[in-house]
């Protein structure tokens, strides 16, 4: 009996080691874990929800729960609660900074990605028609961003467009769905982008020039109605075969879609649109506290974590090989190079969110 209950025990004791390790007890021979908890932008939810992520963070001894946010709102946020914030540019870093008392954090920017417009065929088709796109090959192409500038200027509709009677679903006026610019990272960077182009090629850095390019803006935002918060649910929506002809997204969101083959037949009617004037989006890691100090660096530096974020389509810093190398099969959708597309800078946080604030009516009136 004696001896039965004793191999009983030790099965149980096991097992019960067994559970600790499997939920989240000591990494890879041992290595004592940190638990950490953080604020991430949506576009980076599926990549620290991936087992595989998991997995190599805990061999590297940390176990990290995320909650996300729109990355220009999370300085509103109780950051005192969270160990790290993961914003999906370097400017909303800096508020988040400031408003933490971190001012000159340890920040690192594991990886970064452009953004692109995707498209439906018969959309790309009558922009390229139009003269506001140029078609690089059947899913990918360039969208010019001075023309389609001066096409939203005048209200242009899709029915205005040479090619259009063909395809009665484009209606109404021409616009590219974005996200809410005062609160989501892509919708702030495509007004950066799109005021440099109407104040002359220049950055904002002053009132004239935010009372200049205000109206443009405010047209590019007005004409979309409600506006979602973060990139995934237009994107989403896209994919599964509704939404806005004209989705604006990051290339990680199309990227992984195609390296994991997620898609089914949703990308066969897609285009992706490389903005030939842009502002990339640099995801930069604030450690809010000495726990994550060293998990951004490992974010960057890697080798397993930085073949990962690839699969879930983010480009790693000095990463332009391993970007290509894993995107060669859908060549026809990417651009690796970036070739042809013109990189600017953004203006002060301070100037951006004033013309935020604009484009969506809000604040003094020029």
């Amino acid at each position: 009996m004696r001896r039965n209950l004793g191999i009983a025990l030790a099965v149980l004791l096991i097992g019960g080691v067994i559970a600790v390790i499997f939920f989240g007890g000591p990494g890879a021979a041992g290595t004592p874990t940190t638990s950490v908890r953080g604020v991430i932008g949506s576009e980076k939810s599926e990549f620290f929800r991936d087992p595989d992520v998991g997995k190599a963070l805990a061999a590297k001894g940390f176990t990290v729960k995320t909650e996300t946010s729109g990355s220009w709102a999370m300085d509103q946020l109780a950051l005192k609660d969270y160990d790290f914030a993961f914003p999906g540019s370097s400017e909303p870093a800096q508020e988040i900074e400031a408003a933490a008392g971190v001012k000159g954090a340890q920040t690192a920017k594991p990886f970064f990605s452009p953004l692109v417009v995707i498209a439906r065929a018969n959309a790309a088709k009558v922009l390229a028609d139009g003269g506001l796109v140029k078609m690089s090959g059947k899913n990918s192409g360039t969208l010019l961003m001075g023309p389609y500038l001066k096409a939203a200027g005048e209200d242009r509709t899709w029915q205005q467009l040479p090619g259009s009677a063909a395809y009665p679903e484009l209606t109404g006026t021409m616009f590219i769905k974005t996200t809410d610019p005062t609160t989501s990272n892509s919708g702030a960077l495509f007004i950066a982008a799109t005021s440099n182009i109407a104040n002359n090629g220049t950055v904002v850095s002053d009132d004239a020039g935010i009372a200049r390019t205000t109206p443009l803006l405010r047209k590019l935002i007005s004409v979309q109605g409600a506006l979602e918060p973060s990139t995934d649910d237009p994107f989403r929506a896209f994919i599964s075969g509704s939404g806005e002809p004209l989705i604006l997204a990051y290339e990680s969101q199309v990227a992984s879609l195609l390296i994991q083959k997620q898609a089914g037949g949703g990308t066969d009617d897609m285009v992706v649109l490389y903005p030939d004037t842009t502002v990339n989006s640099l995801h930069t890691f604030v450690p809010l506290g000495d726990k994550a100090r060293e998990l951004g660096t490992l974010l960057a530096t890697d080798p397993r974590l930085r073949e990962l974020a690839v699969r879930h389509g983010f480009r790693p810093q000095e990463g332009v090989a391993e970007f290509t190398a894993a995107t060669a099969p859908y060549a026809g959708y990417l651009n690796p190079g970036l070739t042809g597309i013109r990189q600017v800078g953004a203006p002060t946080v301070k100037v951006l969110m004033a013309l935020a604030a604009r484009a969506k009516g809000q604040g003094d009136t020029p």
